[in-house]
């Protein structure tokens, strides 16, 4: 339990003093408590690998006026889905009109503030003796939505059309009946109907055990103890964050990262921001990042500030509750028609490449304004994803198997950047081998992270990873979508290397090898034919020079780097030790 930040009574922006600080902590723990059961439940029941193994979902609770209470800890970039689905449903159904035994579904990005089509929003509201109090909430990754292409993303689509079936906020149940033909219209525009509707109902089932307990507690306190509570985490959690803010040198700091092309080929695309403190506020300004991409890799409003938010907690206090607290106290700007802002219809599927770049824009730029000790370089900042697709062998329909990888974090001002994992904005779990040749014609020729790919410091960046997948059946089609191939790079901080690119190739290995395009979708792949993606390595910290020997001997024991890459980057014999 963290201690509470001692909060003073005259603070206009502030409920009164907490009468139990104590109390409140223990009660925010309660709410976490719900929302970790609602998310254990999302996983468990679920039937695709990519909710079930990957665990790509969120669960969160709301009060009756749409403020976000509580959130699961899964997925960052999902904040953002779930505040606009909720804001986007209140506006559509006024509260006089919800009634108990209601369920609302959106998940498009224009008309119901989400995030990117596969990611659908599931509300239910949550009564107590007739009155309508909360909401229970949950989101998950659905590994198709019907379009162009398998998966439902691809960089190069060029509208929201094109990217699958759009929902806006809708009733899918009145009073506790689900409406069978909005579910079966819905599910029948995707790739795997059976599928879509037995995750669509494990959803709306996680949403009733989240109610369920959201009535226990109220049953246990007391209505008005409950709201009261609710209120103080909320105010709490806005005090907190000011006190960080104050501590903060008042003045503005602007970062600028590339992502390789908008989707399409093409020139670099920049993603820049400019963090400007105030005594009371952070202010965001997206102007200067490129305009609209012709690709996928638009990056709607809401999942902009599901980014800042993230970048603004995990820098200033990463304990810090979230909640709707967390918001007031931030502000961002980013002019309409850039790739930080677009506009209708532009497509916005593989807008978590951006979301990454831009998550790795603010980290830089708090390095103008944190102690060294406090900053760090940056990661591979890409999350790559790969498509495989192709018919069922036991049953009727096609699946879809999607996975986004990690690679290399940023190395610390104290520590090695971590190898192989996700950062910043996702945070799913790895398709483990046995449940890929289990679940799919195909064969996992190699998973493994990659020799000399993280930058070379004092700290070490973090090492990227390989994944190459054989096809054995046939049918099989192939996506992607990554970056950081030509011009995105995890740069090094105070004289540290860069992390080592990605690349996508084709049949690696053999006299067919091709390197593909990092944005390649729809290619057909016969068997035998496999495809090998390697992520980014993440950025070194500090001058190589002052790497000390035990740390270089043991990456050398445990083939973290090559005995070349040692000699080039340290020099012989190697350094003093620190």
């Amino acid at each position: 339990m963290t201690k509470p930040d001692n909060i003073t009574a005259n603070t206009s922006d502030m409920a009164p003093v907490l009468a139990d600080p104590i109390g409140m902590e223990v009660f925010c723990n309660r709410l976490l408590s719900i929302t970790e059961d609602m998310n254990n439940t999302l996983v468990r029941a679920s039937f695709s690998t990519n909710i079930k193994e990957r665990k790509d979902c969120s669960v969160a609770l709301f009060d009756a006026a749409g403020r976000l209470v509580a959130q699961g800890t899964q997925i960052p970039l999902h904040l953002g889905s779930l505040d606009g689905a909720m804001g986007a449903i209140l506006r559509t159904f006024p509260v006089a009109g919800i009634r108990e035994g209601d369920v609302f579904i959106c998940n498009d990005p224009y008309l119901a503030d989400g995030s990117h089509l596969p990611d659908i929003n599931i509300v239910t509201p949550v009564f107590w003796e007739g009155v309508l109090r909360f909401f229970a909430a949950n989101i998950a990754h659905h590994s198709d939505v019907g379009g162009a292409v398998p998966g439902s993303i691809a960089g190069g689509l060029k509208s929201i059309f094109e990217e699958g079936i759009r929902i806006p906020a809708c009733r899918i149940a009145r009073n506790g009946e689900t409406d069978e033909d909005m579910l079966r219209l819905i599910c029948a525009n995707t790739r795997d109907p059976e599928e879509r509707v037995l995750d669509l109902r494990v959803q709306m089932a996680t949403n009733r055990r989240g109610a369920a307990a959201v009535q226990g507690l109220i049953r246990q306190m007391g209505l008005d103890a409950v709201l009261r509570s609710v209120d103080d985490v909320i105010a709490y959690t806005r005090r907190r964050l000011l006190n960080r803010i104050a501590e903060l040198q008042q003045g503005s700091y602007t970062f600028r990262s590339d992502l390789d092309d908008d989707g399409m080929g093409g020139d670099p695309v920049p993603i820049q921001v400019t963090l400007t403190v105030r005594h009371d506020n952070l202010h965001f300004d997206f102007e200067g990042s490129g305009k609209q991409a012709r690709g996928a890799m638009n990056l709607p409003f809401n999942a902009l500030r599901a980014c800042v938010y993230y970048a603004v907690k995990a820098l200033l206090d990463p304990d810090l509750a979230p909640n709707a607290g967390l918001f007031d106290p931030i502000t961002l700007s980013a002019p309409v028609g850039t790739i930080t802002n677009p506009e209708h219809p532009a497509a916005v599927g593989a807008r978590s490449i951006t979301a990454q770049k831009v998550a790795g824009a603010i980290f830089g730029a708090f390095r103008g304004l944190l102690p060294p000790e406090k900053t760090m370089a940056s990661s591979n900042d890409c999350c790559p994803a790969i498509v495989f697709s192709g018919r069922w062998r036991e049953r009727a329909g096609h699946f879809v198997y999607l996975e986004t990888l990690g690679g290399g974090a940023g190395a610390r001002f104290d520590n090695d950047g971590m190898d192989a994992v996700h950062v910043h904005m996702t945070n799913t779990s790895n398709l483990p081998v046995e449940a890929l040749e289990n679940e799919y014609p195909l064969l996992m020729d190699e998973y493994a992270m990659i020799q000399d790919s993280g930058g070379v410091g004092r700290t070490r960046g973090g090492m990227a990873i390989a994944k190459q997948i054989r096809a054995v059946g046939p049918g099989i089609v192939f996506s992607a979508r990554s970056d950081s191939h030509t011009v995105g790079v995890a740069a090094g901080v105070d004289g540290g290397g860069d992390g080592r690119r990605a690349r996508l190739i084709r049949n690696f290995g053999t006299p067919e090898e091709e390197e593909l395009f990092s944005k390649t979708a729809n290619i057909a792949l016969a068997p035998g034919d496999s495809v090998r993606i390697e992520t980014p390595g993440g950025g070194g910290y500090g001058a190589p020079a002052l790497r000390s020997r035990a740390r270089i001997e043991r990456d050398l024991a445990d083939g973290k780097i090559s005995a070349e890459a040692a000699r080039a980057a340290y020099g012989e014999p190697p350094v003093t030790p620190r």
